[in-house]
């Protein structure tokens, strides 16, 4: 029983025990047709069969076929698994496993965001890490490779000499540094006062750090990473960015400061860090170190500042170009004390107690590079590249020594020196008579001649230092804005005098009381004879004082100016809004500088075109090459659109050049000029002074100089008069320095002519017939806008001859004249003078 092939046979065991597995797609043993029998029963009776698992086994076949899954728990075994375990092989097309169990959706999920922010977790601990050994690696290995620049080597190359040219490159003169000689300080030899003021302003921590300040640095990193601004640097840092002159706002220069910084700070003490700082930072005006700078802002010794001087000095570090803002200088002066208070430094008695220490005037503490009046324009390209126009600031300048090729050109500089000594010197006039004249070139903006003062650099500026009435000569901004508006020089206006104006309590007069030109006088014939009832009218009743202002501006008059007090806004009243009516005839709120009168008339000489005056055409390093070049850039004053912005000029010309000859101060060789003077009367407060006057001006161009003279005093409410004791007119004393300068300048240069000018609006007058019989004096006359302009030529009338002053005039206190606010008063000129 049980033999080979008979029923509950099992297969051969060959020798040493080992089961032979069936061949692949057998059926087990026991299976249906298998060996053994149908009925897969026992090999022999009372025997049960035996499985392979509990065979010895030695050795098994090599088994080739996919990794199943762990085996289920023995109670849980299918067949298969025990056929698997028994060493037979079951066919991937036989076996599937359809009861390992699948993660759901939410299972994923976790598992995902488990994976995520176990890579989140190694990622932060690298960066850290990074963060922690990345500097110190880096610090490592640069620490070696850098070296801090020694004071001594830094001031040796702090007073490089500026040289200045003029337009044809013959040199003017040169600028030296006020503390070019100055001997190294010591620590003992600093006052506390200065110290303390420079540890407030810059690093009031510097005894606490490292050479850096590492909070600052992170604040400073975080400022820039999101769009901000911000150093971060700490008073050593600091000396290492002035004294190698590299503040490119990158992490590399940062990185490298921070170094030269650290290993500075090893092998020095703090106190020989904070000397080198106060021997060789740049306080502004030219100096470098403390010492030059207490000079240059009050002409003392250090150990004689107050610690609010000190104070003030220090703040100007941060932004040294700015320190002739006054607004800047007190926001940082106010800073550094309240640090000093902070820290004990002062007492909050003195505190409450000190004002701004406004420091003396810039000019008046520079070093005499050139004598007389040229000394001033030394003071004028210093303050162009402080105020940083050029792209080159001076503390640069002084660094490279670069060579500055100016606008001045020296015949017409010498024109502008002889003319004012032709009749200030030589004519004899009062000492206490100041003037000033500044010639433009109309065709690029470049200065070509300054005088400011006799007495050079140091002294006061009576050309852009001052801000004075222009008197009359400002109504060729009135003209402007008319011509601007539809008006033309044929337009209508009543001219008697006196003429009362509602909500101005005393008449507005015409010099000399002139009634010459009636109730229908013509803009032309009032501009000629410089009638004050007409241009006042004309703007507060027609045009409005906001578009007399505007085209003042567009012509070249400041929005505003910084004169040593502070930014200041030109042609606003008191409020901060329009000025009142007084501007239309260039009084009470209508103050300029004479520098600027002579930049808006070029704008008229230019046909239209307005170019920002400059004194700076070139800077050259000391190889040649070209730091700065000016570069032109014209602008269409009057009108967006050029053709109309030039008729409006060519308009305002055409009347003008009657002016010099009507005045008696025509250019040499019948060359056409054109210009207007002015003058500005004293107010019946001025008591014996009443009605004469204390400013007077002559402002005038042809197509290729444009000059302004003006004559005053220093006191501003006191009478100016000639030698002879009578008061002065435009056409008197300013006028005969205009002439004398405009022949002497042009003298050998080709005749031009102006261009004839394109008619605009009302250009002449109507015919009599045509015009209103009864016109109210107190209302404008003016033909409207929309009247064609004849076809009829001008009237060359001449003008009718200027009479003996008699009489007042009254600048009312409004634009839109307000019955409810009285007139205060201004006094005009002469006719043709006014």
């Amino acid at each position: 029983m049980g033999g080979p092939g008979g029923p509950g046979s099992r297969p051969p065991t060959p020798p040493g025990g080992m089961p032979v597995a069936p061949p692949p797609g057998a059926r087990r043993p026991g299976g249906p047709n298998g060996p053994g029998g149908p009925a897969g029963g026992p090999g022999r009776p009372g025997v049960p069969p035996r499985k392979p698992a509990d065979e010895r086994t030695t050795q098994l076949p090599p088994v080739s076929r996919p990794t199943q899954r762990e085996p289920e728990l023995i109670t849980h075994r299918e067949p298969e698994d025990e056929y698997l375990l028994a060493g037979g092989v079951v066919d991937d097309d036989d076996y599937y496993d359809d009861d390992e169990p699948e993660l759901t959706e939410e299972e994923e999920r976790r598992l995902r965001k488990k994976k995520i922010w176990k890579r989140v977790r190694i990622g932060a601990f690298v960066a850290i890490g990074l963060m922690i050994l990345g500097p110190v690696i880096a610090v490592a290995v640069a620490y070696p490779l850098v070296d801090w620049p020694k004071p001594e080597d830094i001031a040796a190359t702090q007073n490089k000499t500026i040289t200045l040219q003029y337009s044809d490159g013959s040199e003017m003169a040169k600028i030296t540094s006020p503390g070019e000689n100055r001997t190294m300080l010591t620590y003992e030899e600093i006052p506390d006062n200065v110290k303390h003021g420079v540890l407030a302003a810059e690093d009031a921590n510097f005894y606490d750090n490292p050479g850096f300040d590492a909070k600052a640095i992170l604040r400073a990193v975080w400022i820039q990473a999101t769009g901000g601004s911000s150093g971060g640097s700490g008073l050593t840092q600091q000396y290492i960015k002035k004294a190698t002159n590299n503040e490119a706002p990158t992490l590399t220069r940062k990185f490298t400061e921070v170094v030269k910084a650290f290993k500075m700070s090893n092998e020095s003490d703090h106190n020989t860090i904070l000397t080198a700082y106060l021997n060789t930072v740049y306080f502004g005006r030219g100096a470098n170190g403390f010492k030059a700078a207490s000079q240059v802002y009050y002409k003392k010794e250090m150990k004689e500042l107050s610690p609010s001087q000190a104070a003030l000095i220090a703040g100007m570090i941060q932004t040294p170009s700015w320190s002739e803002d006054k607004e800047y200088a007190e926001k940082r002066w106010k800073f550094v004390m309240g640090q000093m208070l902070q820290k004990g430094w002062i007492d909050q008695a003195y505190y409450d107690a000190e004002k701004f220490p406004t420091p003396l005037p810039f000019a008046e503490t520079q070093p005499k590079s050139l004598e007389g009046p040229r000394g001033l324009i030394v003071d004028q390209v210093q303050e162009a590249l402080e105020g940083e126009q050029t792209g080159v600031t001076f503390e640069q300048a002084q660094k490279t020594g670069i060579t500055i090729q100016t606008t001045i050109d020296p015949k017409t500089q010498t024109a502008a020196e002889e003319a004012v000594d032709e009749i200030m010197i030589k004519g004899a006039q009062p000492e206490p008579l100041k003037t000033s004249l500044t010639a433009v070139d109309p065709n690029s903006g470049a200065v070509r001649a300054y005088w400011g003062g006799r007495d050079g650099r140091g002294s006061f500026d009576y050309a852009k230092g001052t801000l004075q009435e222009p008197g009359s000569s400002f109504k060729a901004f009135d003209l402007v804005a008319a011509l601007q508006n539809g008006r033309g020089l044929g337009s209508i206006y009543d001219g008697s005098s006196p003429r009362t104006f509602p909500g101005v309590a005393t008449p507005i007069r015409n010099s000399g009381n002139d009634n010459s030109c009636g109730k229908e006088c013509p803009v032309r014939t009032a501009m000629v004879k410089s009638l004050n009832t007409v241009f006042y009218d004309m703007v507060v009743n027609d045009i409005g004082v906001a578009k007399t202002v505007k085209a003042a501006h567009q012509a070249g008059i400041p929005d505003e100016v910084n004169i040593g007090n502070g930014p200041k806004k030109l042609l606003v009243g008191e409020d901060g809004g329009n000025p009142n009516g007084g501007i239309a005839l260039g009084g009470d709120q209508a103050v300029v500088r004479p520098f600027d009168m002579a930049s808006a008339y070029a704008t008229f000489a230019a046909r239209g075109v307005y170019r920002q005056p400059f004194f700076i055409v070139k800077i050259t390093g000391p190889d040649g090459n070209v730091i700065y070049q000016h570069t032109d850039k014209p602008i269409s004053a009057f009108d967006p659109d050029q053709t109309k912005s030039q008729d409006i000029a060519d308009n305002v010309t055409d009347v003008l050049k009657e002016i010099p000859t009507s005045s008696k101060i025509p250019c040499a060789q019948n060359r056409e000029c054109a210009g207007k003077t002015g003058t500005h009367e004293l107010s019946e407060s001025a008591g014996q002074g009443a009605g004469l006057n204390s400013k007077a001006w002559m402002v005038g161009y042809t197509p290729s100089i444009s000059a302004a003279v003006w004559v005053g005093r220093n006191e501003g409410n006191l009478p100016i008069r000639d030698k002879s004791g009578a008061n002065i007119f435009g056409s008197g004393v300013p006028g005969k320095i205009w002439q004398a300068f405009m022949n002497k300048a042009l003298a050998g240069s080709q005749l031009e002519k102006f261009p004839k000018a394109k008619p605009l609006n009302q250009y002449n007058p109507p015919k009599p017939s045509n015009v209103p019989s009864n016109t109210p004096s107190n209302t404008p006359s003016n033909t409207p806008s929309n009247t064609p302009p004849s076809n009829t030529q001008p009237s060359n009338t001449p003008p009718t001859k200027p009479s003996t002053p008699c009489g007042l005039f009254v600048c009312p206190p409004s634009g839109d004249p307000d019955p409810s606010t009285p007139g205060r008063p201004t006094r005009g000129g002469t006719p043709g003078d006014g």
